[in-house]
């Protein structure tokens, strides 16, 4: 029965005395691939056997995109107030503590500047460990604020959008910011400055139907959700099934809605490669 047993520096132990890996050193994808974490994040956080891209958020994507990882913060300080006092389940409020407390983020989106392959950059990223994401006055005045500093140095800007739709608890003033990002946006097409979006899982309500799908090109990371309402609403307001997949990025792209779908382990250099292109 010695296959029962193992040797450690001499010592034969019971194979019951092995230690436990630690919780969270694992990660399992949808279609049941294992891989370690320290394998998946050397790979840009996409499993390499199955090509499952796991959601992350802004710290991660300013580490994969920024040149040695260096930028600047824009408005980092900028915080969320209950100007409506609106309680559903709980106080919004609350919600805001809750959700600045498990994530170490002041809102659904961080702001940046730095440089990608050379080439100065404007990055706007948006967090769907916030709230889902959701877009609100912050969010709203952020992505506005960094598309005017793009504005200004004549560089690039990126949204990468990340979002369940517009933040209910900030009801009008939420809507509100579409315009307000639209405008900065406008400013940037005049001046004929790059805008480039990066759809990824998921991308809906509000930002899909503005700034998410305004880009002079239109990026998306594989099988994204990409659309307005989910598939439920869509399928009960039509009154018939919906083909399969419809709301994945490589079906939005067949559609004419995105240009091209790219696996986050080629982001940068095809963003490199998209600005060459534009500034040429």
């Amino acid at each position: 029965m010695s296959w029962l047993r193992r040797k450690k520096k001499g010592i034969v132990t019971p194979t019951g005395d092995k230690k436990e890996l630690p919780d969270g050193l694992w990660y399992k994808t949808p279609k049941g691939t294992i891989i370690h974490k320290r394998e998946l994040k050397k790979n840009d956080y996409v499993c390499p056997d199955d090509g499952y891209h796991v959601r992350i958020g802004s710290a991660e994507y300013f580490e994969i995109l920024f040149d040695n990882k260096d930028f600047e913060e824009l408005d980092k300080d900028i915080r969320s107030s209950d100007r409506l006092n609106f309680v559903d389940t709980k106080s919004y409020k609350e919600r805001l503590q809750l959700s600045t407390s498990k994530t170490g983020l002041k809102d659904a989106v961080r702001t940046a500047y730095g440089e990608v392959g050379g080439n100065k950059m404007v990055l706007a990223c948006m967090d769907f460990s916030f709230i889902g994401g959701s877009m609100g006055v912050v969010v709203g005045e952020k992505i506005s604020r960094a598309a005017a500093h793009a504005h200004r140095e004549k560089i690039p800007y990126l949204v990468i959008c990340k979002s369940g739709g517009a933040r209910m608890m900030e009801a009008g003033f939420s809507l509100m910011q579409l315009p307000k990002v639209i405008t900065q946006l406008i400013l940037l097409h005049e001046d004929k400055i790059p805008y480039l979006t990066l759809l990824t899982d998921p991308t809906t309500g509000g930002v899909s139907a503005s700034f998410g799908m305004l880009g002079d090109v239109q990026m998306a990371e594989p099988q994204s959700l990409i659309g307005f309402a989910g598939p439920r609403v869509i399928r009960e307001t039509m009154g018939k099934d919906l083909p399969e997949g419809f709301q994945t990025a490589e079906f939005v792209q067949e559609s004419g809605f995105v240009d091209i779908v790219v696996d986050r382990r080629q982001l940068k250099e095809t963003l490199v490669c998209i600005l060459k292109l534009l500034n040429h």
